[in-house]
């Protein structure tokens, strides 16, 4: 049975992963289909801001967070943990390692910078709308399974 602080890390670890599959399903389910449903300049112009939002405090702290957190409980995990439930976490941090953060990384951000070049109501931006939906939605549906998964490897090492 996982215990004291390691316990408290695991927790942590499990609710940041579940808020933040809670964001990309949310964007997977929603948010990306309703800005497809706008002309092509409203929804680059809307995609635009929420990008600019998204780097704020209150969703860095959860994102970077869980990242942080899901690094110490890799490590921690690797070097100290050999009892039960030893393998969920390892399962756990490396789904939110490699499939959140470092999809976000290698295929959310370059998308999102490609489309902060293009200027809102040009033909540039309404040629590359519909292969930036398709191809960072795509993207955000393996981060919304990574992240689940994390959480649900989290609670599999507590119980």
């Amino acid at each position: 049975m996982i215990d004291g602080p390691y316990f408290v890390l695991t927790v942590v670890g499990l609710v940041g992963a579940g808020l933040v599959a809670g964001v990309f399903c949310g964007f997977s389910t929603f948010v990306m289909q309703g800005l497809a449903a706008l002309p092509p300049a409203q929804g680059v112009a809307a995609m635009k801001a929420i990008n600019v939002t998204a780097l704020r405090p209150a969703f860095m702290f959860v994102f970077l967070g869980s990242t942080l957190v899901s690094a110490v409980i890799a490590v921690v995990t690797f070097v100290l943990w050999r009892d039960r439930g030893a393998v969920a976490l390892l399962l756990g941090s490396a789904l939110y390692l490699f499939g959140c953060f470092g999809v976000t990384v290698l295929a959310n951000v370059p998308r999102n910078n490609a489309l902060v070049k293009v200027e809102a109501g040009t033909a540039e931006a309404a040629a590359y709308w519909p292969t930036y939906l398709r191809e960072w939605t795509a993207w955000n549906h393996v981060r919304t399974v990574a992240a689940t998964g994390a959480m649900i490897a989290y609670v599999l090492a507590l119980v």
